[in-house]
Protein backbone atom coordinates (compact mmCIF):
# COMPACT_ATOMS: atom_id res chain seq x y z
CA UNK A 1 0.00 0.00 0.00
CA UNK A 2 2.67 2.54 0.75
CA UNK A 3 4.70 1.83 -2.73
CA UNK A 4 1.41 2.41 -4.37
CA UNK A 5 0.86 6.18 -2.24
CA UNK A 6 4.58 6.76 -2.79
CA UNK A 7 3.97 5.75 -6.96
CA UNK A 8 0.73 8.55 -6.86
CA UNK A 9 3.03 11.10 -4.93
CA UNK A 10 5.31 10.90 -7.85
CA UNK A 11 3.28 11.17 -10.25
CA UNK A 12 1.49 14.14 -8.81
CA UNK A 13 4.49 15.92 -8.50
CA UNK A 14 5.64 15.09 -12.11
CA UNK A 15 2.32 16.44 -12.97
CA UNK A 16 2.94 19.36 -11.65
CA UNK A 17 6.84 19.84 -13.29
CA UNK A 18 8.61 18.63 -10.33
CA UNK A 19 7.29 21.09 -7.61
CA UNK A 20 4.58 20.42 -5.76
CA UNK A 21 1.06 20.75 -5.55
CA UNK A 22 -1.01 23.56 -2.87
CA UNK A 23 -1.80 21.81 0.41
CA UNK A 24 -3.95 24.64 1.57
CA UNK A 25 -5.22 23.04 4.83
CA UNK A 26 -1.61 21.93 5.99
CA UNK A 27 -0.39 25.78 5.16
CA UNK A 28 -3.56 26.83 7.23
CA UNK A 29 -2.55 24.38 10.19
CA UNK A 30 1.00 25.68 10.15
CA UNK A 31 -0.41 29.46 10.63
CA UNK A 32 -2.83 28.58 13.29
CA UNK A 33 -0.08 26.80 14.93
CA UNK A 34 2.62 29.04 14.73
CA UNK A 35 4.97 27.10 13.15
CA UNK A 36 7.26 29.74 11.80
CA UNK A 37 9.79 28.53 9.49
CA UNK A 38 7.62 25.54 7.92
CA UNK A 39 8.00 24.91 3.94
CA UNK A 40 4.06 25.47 3.00
CA UNK A 41 2.92 25.52 -0.60
CA UNK A 42 -0.85 26.95 -1.28
CA UNK A 43 -3.38 28.79 -3.00
CA UNK A 44 -3.66 32.37 -2.54
CA UNK A 45 -5.75 35.37 -4.27
CA UNK A 46 -3.55 38.57 -4.50
CA UNK A 47 -5.20 41.33 -2.90
CA UNK A 48 -3.26 44.66 -2.85
CA UNK A 49 -0.95 45.69 -6.09
CA UNK A 50 2.65 44.40 -4.91
CA UNK A 51 5.10 46.97 -4.05
CA UNK A 52 9.21 46.82 -4.92
CA UNK A 53 11.41 48.40 -1.92
CA UNK A 54 14.61 47.50 -1.22
CA UNK A 55 14.67 43.82 -3.64
CA UNK A 56 12.06 42.62 -2.62
CA UNK A 57 8.61 42.28 -4.35
CA UNK A 58 6.36 43.36 -1.26
CA UNK A 59 2.56 41.91 -1.44
CA UNK A 60 -0.86 40.62 0.52
CA UNK A 61 -2.63 37.49 -0.38
CA UNK A 62 -5.39 35.89 0.91
CA UNK A 63 -5.37 31.67 1.14
CA UNK A 64 -8.65 29.80 0.55
CA UNK A 65 -9.07 29.58 4.32
CA UNK A 66 -9.10 33.44 4.66
CA UNK A 67 -5.92 33.99 6.43
CA UNK A 68 -4.10 37.06 5.05
CA UNK A 69 -0.64 36.82 4.60
CA UNK A 70 2.75 39.40 3.15
CA UNK A 71 4.78 37.53 0.27
CA UNK A 72 8.67 39.05 0.60
CA UNK A 73 9.88 37.76 -2.89
CA UNK A 74 13.63 38.54 -3.43
CA UNK A 75 14.03 40.17 -6.61
CA UNK A 76 18.00 39.93 -6.03
CA UNK A 77 17.67 36.28 -6.61
CA UNK A 78 14.36 35.82 -8.53
CA UNK A 79 12.62 37.50 -10.95
CA UNK A 80 9.61 40.06 -10.29
CA UNK A 81 6.08 38.44 -10.51
CA UNK A 82 3.50 40.43 -12.61
CA UNK A 83 0.91 39.65 -10.36
CA UNK A 84 -1.74 42.49 -9.50
CA UNK A 85 -4.93 42.21 -7.44
CA UNK A 86 -7.11 39.84 -7.61
CA UNK A 87 -4.58 37.26 -9.22
CA UNK A 88 -4.39 34.06 -8.17
CA UNK A 89 -1.16 32.50 -7.49
CA UNK A 90 0.29 29.29 -6.01
CA UNK A 91 3.01 29.82 -3.71
CA UNK A 92 5.90 27.64 -2.15
CA UNK A 93 8.13 28.86 0.73
CA UNK A 94 8.65 29.26 3.81
CA UNK A 95 6.13 30.95 6.63
CA UNK A 96 7.14 33.08 9.42
CA UNK A 97 4.83 34.07 12.14
CA UNK A 98 4.65 37.49 13.49
CA UNK A 99 1.79 38.28 15.49
CA UNK A 100 -0.19 40.34 13.23
CA UNK A 101 1.74 39.81 10.02
CA UNK A 102 2.55 36.26 8.92
CA UNK A 103 4.02 36.02 5.74
CA UNK A 104 5.97 33.76 3.23
CA UNK A 105 9.50 34.13 2.15
CA UNK A 106 12.51 32.25 0.41
CA UNK A 107 10.36 32.29 -2.77
CA UNK A 108 13.13 32.07 -4.94
CA UNK A 109 15.53 28.96 -6.29
CA UNK A 110 18.63 30.15 -4.99
CA UNK A 111 19.02 30.15 -1.55
CA UNK A 112 19.67 32.75 0.83
CA UNK A 113 21.27 33.02 4.23
CA UNK A 114 18.43 31.89 5.75
CA UNK A 115 16.57 30.17 3.19
CA UNK A 116 17.29 26.11 3.80
CA UNK A 117 14.62 25.42 0.81
CA UNK A 118 14.35 26.69 -2.49
CA UNK A 119 10.66 28.62 -3.44
CA UNK A 120 8.61 29.33 -6.56
CA UNK A 121 5.91 31.76 -7.19
CA UNK A 122 3.14 29.85 -10.03
CA UNK A 123 0.68 32.74 -11.88
CA UNK A 124 -0.48 31.10 -14.35
CA UNK A 125 1.61 28.78 -16.26
CA UNK A 126 4.53 30.52 -15.22
CA UNK A 127 6.98 29.87 -12.45
CA UNK A 128 9.05 32.67 -10.91
CA UNK A 129 11.76 31.63 -9.02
Amino acid sequence: MRVIAAAAGLLLLGACGGQAGPDDAAAHDAIVHGRSGAEVTFDATVVAEPVEAGGHERFFVRDPAGDQLEVDHNTTLAAPVPAHAGDRLVIHGQLYVDRGRDGVHCTHAHTSRGCPEPGWIRLGSQTYQ
